[in-house]
């Protein structure tokens, strides 16, 4: 299993914090450890575009304060997530040392609530500094020698998570033969559950083709036959929106919690609640008054 964030005990987190000399980065941190947790949630997150400066502004927005503003919120819900993802583009360029620092800081609430924290890797991201600056989370054999990758279970649904990178700062992405062989491995091992697939970069039937995973063929052949793929879930576009392939299998398109490409787009996380045969979608915006704040989108799975 690579690299991934288990939750910590608020001694812990607190007795790391000052021998770090680092303060909590949200303003009033929640500690949960008696709060109730839905095994059956998941919060979705993406493109946080991090940086090791915190004041960074981008496209009009500062990241880190869009990024505690989710993290304050998803804390503060009545019920927790078993889990949080964040799928890809976790620093905002080149994935510099630096920028794996502050992620690793402001991810500390959350698990410090008591949730695992899970982390994809997209184009503006370092394979080997995220690697290193994490280290101490711990790090077991790859199922792929060099991709981040993992397989999460979950009582509805297994998560097949892949790691997209091919050149950091380079915009498409790339699967590669040894994941792609992985995948179709995995599934064939794993077919008691549903099955959802996440990677960083968008298929080019969503978004642009020339920002697309250039492997995307290989991809759709390995998860089309495998009937117990029922979604794929991206981000990459920094634009929320879903589709269906014409398979069946929901394309689902993560909003940023960092920046937007396009004007009055919404940017925020997305609240997924497995059912026994589909998933309810929970879009929680940034801006609290965008008129899609709040949508609800409840997808049924393709037949098996």
């Amino acid at each position: 299993m690579p690299i991934h964030l288990p939750p910590v005990s608020r001694r812990r987190f607190l007795a790391g914090s000052l021998a770090a000399g680092a303060g909590l980065l949200l303003d009033q941190p929640l500690f949960a450890a008696t709060r109730a947790t839905d095994v059956h949630t998941w919060a979705l997150l993406s493109d946080t575009h991090l940086a090791a400066d915190r004041q960074k502004i981008e496209r009009a927005v500062n990241m880190t304060d869009n990024f505690k503003a989710i993290a304050l919120e998803v804390c503060g819900l009545k019920h927790l997530p078993a889990t949080v993802l964040i799928n890809g583009d976790l620093a905002l360029g080149s994935g510099e040392p630096g920028d794996y620092a502050v992620i690793a800081d402001l991810l500390q609430p959350l698990r410090e609530a008591g949730m695992p924290v899970h982390l994809t890797l997209g184009n503006h991201d370092d394979r080997n500094h995220f690697w290193t600056a994490l280290a101490d989370a711990g790090a077991a054999a790859r199922p792929v020698a060099d991709r981040h990758v993992a397989l999460l279970r979950s009582p509805r649904a297994n998560w097949f998570v892949l790691d997209s990178l091919e050149k950091t700062n380079s915009t498409p992405g790339l699967l590669g033969d040894s994941q792609l062989a992985w995948l179709a491995r995995t599934l064939d091992e794993n077919k008691d559950k549903p099955a959802l697939v996440m990677a960083h970069h968008n298929l080019p039937v969503m978004g642009d083709p020339k920002m697309a995973i250039k492997d995307s063929e290989q991809l759709l052949e390995i998860i089309r036959p495998h009937r117990q793929v029922k979604a794929y879930i991206f981000g990459h576009t920094h634009s929320w929106g879903i589709q269906q392939d014409v398979s069946g299998i929901h394309l689902i398109n993560l909003p940023p919690t960092s920046y937007l490409f396009t004007p009055g787009k919404p940017n925020g996380w997305v609240l997924a609640t497995l059912q026994r045969h589909g998933v309810r979608l929970d879009l929680h915006c940034l801006d609290l008054h965008h008129p899609a704040h709040g949508q609800k989108v409840d997808l049924k799975w393709r037949a098996t």
